[in-house]
C-alpha cells in the first residue's frame, strides 16, 4: 500500500525470481551507469547516491563506470545522449530530470532498464500502472502535483489578507488539468491566481517580473527539475522584488525562500533512489536476445513508502 504521507510512490519495489546469478554482484564485472539529467555531477544529492552505491560494493573508477555525458544537459540534448548510452551500452539509465528525460530513454531502448524520477509516471503515461509498470521503466513518482496544491494552501495561510498570488510553472512538466485545479483551489479561498509559464531558464526572470506586475503578493514555485536547478535565480529575483516564494524542496527554502514542503531531495536519492538503482545493477547483464527478455525493470510490482520527515 502506498504511503501518501510524503507523497512518494515507488515503482519496482520487489524483485522478480530472476536466476540466482543475477541477484548478486559478479566478481570481476564492471557495471556501466548512464544518466539523463539537467543536474551536474557535483550536486550533493549525487554524492549521497554514490556514497550508498559504494557501501554496497559499486565503486566508481573500480567496478562502476559512470558515463559523464548525460549530466548537466539541456532538454534538447536528452535524445542524442540517450542514443549514445544505448549504443555504449550502459546497464542502467538513470533519468532524474522528469518526463522529458524518461521519454527520451524510452524512445531509445526497450531493453535497458530505465530508472526514472518524475512527478507522476502513471498520470504522464510513462508506465501503464503502479502495480505493473510494464516495459523497461521503473522508478519514483514524487506526486508533486498533489503537493503543489498543498503548497499553495500553505502560501495563502502564510500571507494573511492576500488577494493575488502567482504560480511559476514549467510547461514541460505541469499540465493544464493541474493548473486548472490550482486556479479552482485559489478561487475557493477568494484569491486570484495568475499563472506564469516558462519552458527555458532564460524565461524565468521575466516570468517572475510579470507575476509581480500582475499584482501577486506571493509566488508558488511548482514542482519541476528545471525550476529546482534554477532555484538561485528564482531566490535572487524574488528577493529583489520583495516577493515571498514557496518551493518544492526544503533545501531551496533554506537558501533564501519563504518555505518548502516536500521530503528532502538528498534524502530521496540516498534512501530510496539508491536502493532501486542497486537492485537493478545487481540484476544487470548485457541486453541481447534472451537476456533482454529475462530482465525487464517494468515487470516488478510496486510498493510505496516515503522517507522520514
Amino acid at each position: 500500500m502506498m504511503d501518501r504521507r510524503h507523497s512518494i510512490a515507488l515503482l519496482g519495489g520487489a524483485p522478480l525470481s530472476w536466476p540466482l546469478e543475477l541477484r548478486a554482484q559478479q566478481p570481476g564485472r564492471t557495471y556501466r551507469l548512464g544518466f539523463l539529467s539537467r543536474g551536474p555531477r557535483d550536486q550533493e544529492q549525487f554524492d549521497a547516491l554514490f556514497d550508498e552505491l559504494r557501501r554496497e560494493g559499486f565503486v566508481a573508477g573500480q567496478n562502476l563506470t559512470i558515463d559523464p555525458h548525460g549530466l548537466g544537459l539541456r532538454v534538447e540534448q536528452f535524445q542524442e545522449v540517450a542514443i549514445a548510452l544505448a549504443k555504449a551500452p550502459v546497464d542502467v539509465i538513470l533519468a532524474t530530470s522528469g518526463n522529458p528525460a524518461i521519454r527520451a530513454a524510452q524512445q531509445t531502448t526497450a531493453t535497458i532498464p530505465i530508472l526514472g524520477v518524475t512527478d507522476d509516471m502513471v498520470g504522464s503515461g510513462l508506465v501503464s500502472s503502479m502495480a505493473h509498470p510494464g516495459g523497461n521503466t521503473t522508478g519514483v513518482s514524487l506526486l508533486g502535483t498533489e503537493l503543489d496544491g498543498k503548497r499553495q494552501e500553505l502560501l495563502i495561510e502564510l500571507s494573511p489578507g492576500v488577494r493575488r498570488i502567482a504560480a511559476l510553472a514549467d510547461s514541460n512538466q505541469t499540465g493544464s488539468r493541474q493548473l486548472q485545479a490550482l486556479q479552482d483551489a485559489a478561487r475557493a479561498h477568494d484569491v486570484e491566481l495568475s499563472i506564469q509559464q516558462i519552458a527555458k531558464p532564460e524565461e524565468i526572470s521575466g516570468a517572475i517580473e510579470a507575476a509581480k506586475a500582475a499584482g501577486a503578493a506571493a509566488l508558488n514555485v511548482l514542482a519541476s527539475p528545471l525550476l529546482f536547478l534554477q532555484s538561485q535565480v528564482i531566490i535572487e529575483r524574488t528577493a529583489a522584488l520583495r516577493l515571498p516564494a514557496m518551493y518544492q524542496w526544503p533545501e531551496t527554502a533554506e537558501e533564501g525562500g519563504l518555505a518548502g514542503y516536500c521530503p528532502r531531495f538528498i534524502q530521496l536519492c540516498r534512501d530510496i533512489l539508491s536502493r532501486q538503482l542497486i537492485k537493478l545493477l545487481r540484476q544487470a547483464r548485457r541486453y541481447s536476445g534472451r537476456a533482454a527478455d529475462q530482465m525487464r525493470a517494468g515487470d516488478q510490482p510496486q510498493y510505496g513508502e516515503g522517507p522520514g520527515p
